[in-house]
């Protein structure tokens, strides 16, 4: 196990099997971004962010192209009704794909200006959405269509798709990009990859209390992420925080120690749990799908 896993907590042990194996799933991406599972035919729809596309994997069927091109899709996610909710970089826009194939856009702006490029998204338990909102597809040419930013800063939001109420929630980060709750869903964890391109920019992920399930306080730095970004990330059940570095997924417990790295031999960009018991961890990382088994499931897919 020593060239796939480090080990710096002994708590790890109880998380991955030691004779646990990376496998690589697909490959073929220009950059693989943003994995979402799906139990009922097993299979991981994921990003080709750059190469705006959209994929699929599944045991039987390999992987199909399912959209191209996706308008830069980025972060995905599965809502309570199975339909896969995307942040959409190109079209500025929270998309939803419905259950008859139909893909529409469930919100683009705020106080009735374009958002910037919504990047990643997760779905709470009372069917509200939470999204990061930088530039990223107005900045760089291979995220989005380009265009001026409209909104003052780059925030998190929480949109209510059943009224279509949209505020701003995190308003204190420079580039908020990944984002997860905890198990109980009074922890919002956000990462910040503002040193993708701002020179001493942040490269950590941040914590904040959850208050009235719609407002968050007390923000803090909860892990500086090195080497590389903390692009996507996942929780599981106990709390432990696995993330995305440059040269591993890195799993920290909820008291921000360190606990060890899952080495990927390309550059770790976003990952989800899935599997018949939520026990898997499908990482999208360089061109490239792989998974890994766990011994904990995670909360959110």
């Amino acid at each position: 196990m020593a060239e796939t896993m480090e080990i710096y907590d002994d708590r790890l042990r109880a998380i991955v099997p030691m004779d646990a194996s990376l496998q690589k799933l697909a490959n073929g991406a220009v950059h693989s971004e943003g994995p979402v599972y799906f139990h009922e035919d097993d299979s991981v729809i994921w990003s080709d962010a750059h190469g705006n596309r959209l994929l699929r994997w599944s045991p039987t069927e390999n992987v199909s192209v399912i959209r191209e091109p996706s308008d830069y899709q980025s972060g995905n996610y599965r809502d309570l009704e199975g339909r896969l909710v995307a942040c959409s970089s190109g079209l500025r826009a929270i998309i939803r794909r419905e259950h008859n194939g139909e893909w529409q856009v469930l919100v683009d702006r705020y106080q009735g200006k374009r958002l910037n490029s919504p990047n990643d998204l997760v779905v709470k338990s009372d069917r509200t959405i939470w999204f990061t909102d930088p530039p990223y597809g107005i900045t760089e040419p291979n995220q989005g269509y380009g265009g001026e930013q409209e909104q003052p800063g780059s925030y998190v939001y929480r949109f209510d798709p059943a009224t279509g109420e949209i505020d701003p929630v995190v308003t204190d980060m420079v580039r908020p990009n990944g984002l997860a709750f905890s198990p109980d869903e009074r922890l919002l964890y956000v990462s910040d990859t503002a040193a993708f391109n701002i020179p001493g920019g942040p490269h950590h992920i941040r914590v904040y209390e959850v208050v009235d399930n719609r407002h968050v306080k007390n923000g803090r730095v909860f892990a500086t992420i090195e080497p590389g970004q903390p692009d996507g990330f996942r929780v599981d059940e106990y709390g432990n925080v696995f993330t995305s570095s440059q040269d591993s997924v890195q799993i920290y417990a909820a008291d921000g120690t360190l606990l060890g790295k899952i080495f990927v031999p390309e550059i770790c960009a976003n990952l989800t749990f899935g599997g018949k018991e939520h026990e898997r961890l499908f990482i999208t990382a360089g061109h490239s799908l792989y998974a890994i088994d766990l011994n904990t499931r995670g909360v959110q897919l």
